[in-house]
């Protein structure tokens, strides 16, 4: 079913289009005044809509899945060899990204682990794909939605086009963990950046994605829970941003969003009279 047709307001009389300012002031919520006219949301997705048990608790065992594939499958190195060499490869990645802002598949840091320790395999080889999906079943049992994910979903999307943009190297098991909780119908949109070979910030992934969309940047709204990513990311495009302090910090008092909430449930009173 095409939720863009069936489940939104048309665009004309009394549809997005010609809806009025909102403006918002609620105290016990934040502190400013938010005025905007919107006609799409956009997401983050983990730590905003799917939250993730902390990472020393999901990170060993999922190498361990990953590493007792590839020892079936002829890679004879130990665990702790095999650990070490992954957060080598995993720690220059991201410093690499940084700069490129760029996102390869999974199975390229797989690969580049497996050459460290003197085994040569290419991206696609089956040995490879499988091992990458051993980490990602294991990933998916450290991941739960948020209670109220799929209600404010439902709720929004009868009035906005709604968006995802998620930071993943696995985007078959992002698309995985969206159908298993029922997240997955309410988007118009769904960028996963190893799909594309972009990451946030990039604007790239914000532009790319408002284009699909059919939507502005100045009435697109982006939610999510890194100031990094979520805030200067979106920002930079000229969209705006709600952050949600799940776990406030230094970072978050210094960042400048249009607003910030703490749950989803406090977005869904944001967004209802906009």
């Amino acid at each position: 079913m095409n939720m863009n047709q069936s489940t939104r307001s048309p665009r004309g009389e009394g549809g997005i289009a010609s809806r009025k300012n909102c403006f918002y002031s609620r105290p016990e919520l934040v502190s400013q005044v938010w005025t905007m006219q919107v006609d799409a949301v956009l997401f983050d997705l983990f730590d905003t809509l799917l939250l993730l048990d902390d990472t020393e608790a999901y990170y060993e065992p999922c190498l361990k899945k990953m590493h007792k594939l590839l020892v079936q499958n002829g890679v004879d190195v130990s665990f702790d060899e095999f650990q070490h060499a992954y957060f080598d490869v995993r720690d220059k990645f991201y410093s690499e990204s940084r700069e490129s802002l760029e996102e390869p598949h999974f199975n390229v840091r797989v690969v580049q682990t497996l050459k460290k320790l003197s085994y040569n395999f290419e991206v696609s080889d089956k040995t490879v794909v499988r091992a990458t999906m051993r980490f990602a079943d294991e990933f998916m049992r450290h991941v739960h939605p948020d209670k109220s994910a799929a209600h404010v979903l439902r709720k929004l999307h009868q009035k906005y086009k709604l968006g995802l943009i998620s930071n993943f190297g696995i985007p078959e098991c992002g698309r995985k963990l969206l159908k298993m909780f029922g997240l997955k119908e309410h988007f118009d949109l769904i960028v996963i950046s190893a799909e594309v070979n972009q990451r946030k910030p990039s604007p790239k992934i914000f532009k790319n994605a408002l284009q699909k969309l059919g939507v502005d940047a100045s009435r697109a709204v982006f939610v999510g829970d890194m100031v990094d990513l979520d805030v200067k990311g979106p920002q930079s495009v000229g969209m705006k941003t709600i952050l949600i302090n799940r776990r406030p910090n230094r970072e978050d008092f210094l960042a400048n969003p249009d607003m910030k909430v703490r749950s989803l449930n406090e977005l869904l009173k944001v967004l209802e009279d906009c």
